[in-house]
Order: C-alpha cells, then structure tokens, then sequence
C-alpha cells in the first residue's frame, strides 16, 4: 500500500479513466487506468469509480479535468475564456460536494468567442506540456490529434487561440456508415500500410483549392479499379483525412511555418509526424505525459497542495 501520496489526478475523459497518485514533489509514484469514462461508468457511477481506482491510497485531495466537467459529467464546469494560463483556469476551479470520498475538485475547460470553439482536457495536457518544455512558454504550436483535433497557439505561456478539426470522428462515420468503408475494416491487429497512408496524404496536398473532401469518392473509385485494395482503405483515408487538417494549417501559415509539438497517442503522433514532414513542417516535438503533469500544476496554481484554496468555494471539505 502506498502511503505518502499528497495528490490525485484524474484525467477523465468520454471513453476512459486515468489516475495518478503524486508525492510532494509533484512525482507520479502510482497510476491506474479503467475503461470508466462518461459513456460507460460502473455501477454506482462517478462515486464509486472514484473510490474503485484509488482503492489502497490514500484519501488526499483530488483534481479532475476532461468531460467529467462536462455538462454530461459529474458536474458542469463553466467554461474559462481565452486567452487563458495555468493562473486563471485555476481560479475556475471548482469543488464538487457530491463526492463524499475525497475532497475533489474539477477543472474548467477553455472556450473561444470568435470563432467558436470549446476544449475540456487538452488545456491542461498543454499546461503540463509546458511544465515540461519551460523554452515552449514564449511561443508554441501544439497539435493534440484525436476523435476531435486540436490546433493551439500559445504565447507567454497562455493559452490564446485553438480551433478543432473532426478529424477521427469523420474518420470513423465514413468507415463505418458510408460506402468508402464497404468491404473494409477497421483491424487494430492488420498491418498499417504505409504507402497508402502516404497516398491520402499526398491526395489531399494536391486537392488545392477543391480540399480533400472532393477527393473523398477517390477512395471508393481506387478500389473498384483495383488501384486500392481494400485493406489499404483505411490507411488511405486516414491519410486523406489528416492530410486536410495540414493543407488548412498551411494556408493559414503561409511560409510562415512554426514548429509544431504533439500530444497524445503514440501511433496517432507517428502519423501526424510523417503528415507535418509531407507538409513541409520540421519534425514536431512530441510530447508524453503531459496530462498528469498539466494536473499537478493547476492544482498547485490553486492552493490544493496545501489544503487551502486563494478564492472561495463552495461545500466543506471533508
């Protein structure tokens, strides 16, 4: 059993549950994980996947972020404007005093005005990012891929702009709902063909003006005529796709190309690498852990460490 734990962390998502148990200086020394995001919580709910996965530890303060801030999570966290640093989405925090197992708390997401957009969980894989890269502090771009992509600009260590691409959504309607996805599958044990993922990417670099949506059909087409097996589809598509997020980040960038740093899944990075090369962009930094780090620091920027906290809340700590 570990007994010297001063934190937790939960990065809570749709589809999952992480946790990680800190030390005093801010070191992961334990970390779970569980299939227990919003769509499919054990029974019991929120409460008793809590309890679940920190059974053993201790019952030090917690911090949440990610959906479980959502209005569909355990509760509803108001947005925090942009632009925004791990000094304002700290005072956005909030105790939630239905949770009778810890004293918990649950970090906002970000919102931006014009044009729209929201995040909840990527905001604090960048402040933990940052935490990690203290020379990206001044100005950085990072890319977090996923079911929904996100773009941030960061200056001065804040956050000040972002905007989202559905890029894994998409990919997974056409697979599974449109005729591009007929007779192939999504096999995560089939090998990844490369060259055709290299194919899509380079289709959508082509597309110019038209973009890679009018080369959409171009995948069904290829196939019929044998020019695209059907166990390329996939890896066509996904190409296509992400090839699109970069021919848009290219006309905003112009020549202006700036480095660009990846968070998230290892396999999707390696993807978003090869695109940023294809595109013309320098290798991107990539980014692991972040989440747990970006949690550390927003709950030391709001004076969970030390039991107190620089603004009021709402509830008693048990």
């Amino acid at each position: 059993m570990t007994t010297n734990g001063q934190l937790i962390g939960l990065d809570w998502g749709t589809s999952s549950l992480r946790a990680y148990l800190y030390d005093a200086d801010g070191n992961v020394i334990a970390s779970r994980q569980q299939p227990w995001g919003l769509r499919h919580l054990p029974e019991g709910g929120f409460a008793a996947a809590l309890l679940a996965i920190t059974r053993d530890w201790p019952a030090c303060p917690a911090i949440a972020a990610g959906m479980v801030g959502s209005r569909q999570g355990w509760r509803e966290i108001p947005y925090v404007d942009v632009p925004a640093d791990a000094a304002s989405m700290a005072q956005g925090v909030l105790r939630v005093e239905t949770c009778h197992s810890h004293a918990l708390w649950i970090a906002p997401g970000l919102r931006q005005i014009a044009p729209a957009d929201v995040m909840r969980g990527e905001e604090t894989q960048i402040i933990g990012a940052l935490s990690q890269q203290p020379a990206l502090r001044a100005g950085a771009r990072f890319v977090l891929p996923g079911t929904h992509s996100k773009w941030a600009a960061v200056v001065d260590d804040r956050i000040v702009a972002f905007h989202t691409v559905m890029t894994g959504e998409m990919y997974a309607v056409l697979m599974k709902h449109s005729i591009l996805g007929a007779g192939a599958s999504i096999d995560p044990m089939q090998p990844h063909h490369g060259d055709a993922f290299f194919r899509g990417l380079r289709t959508a670099k082509e597309s110019g003006a038209e973009g890679a949506f009018s080369r959409l059909f171009s995948t069904r087409a290829c196939m019929l005529a044998g020019d695209l097996a059907s166990a390329e589809v996939p890896d066509f598509l996904s190409g296509l796709l992400i090839g699109e997020e970069f021919r848009l980040a290219r006309l905003r960038d112009g020549d202006h190309l700036a480095p660009l740093c990846l968070i998230g899944d290892s396999s999707l990075c390696q993807r978003y690498t090869a695109a940023a090369t294809c595109f013309g962009y320098a290798p991107p930094v990539v980014i692991d852990n972040a989440a747990a780090q970006g949690l550390w620091r927003l709950a030391s920027a709001a004076g969970l460490l030390t039991h107190t906290v620089s603004r009021p809340y709402s509830g008693v700590e048990t």
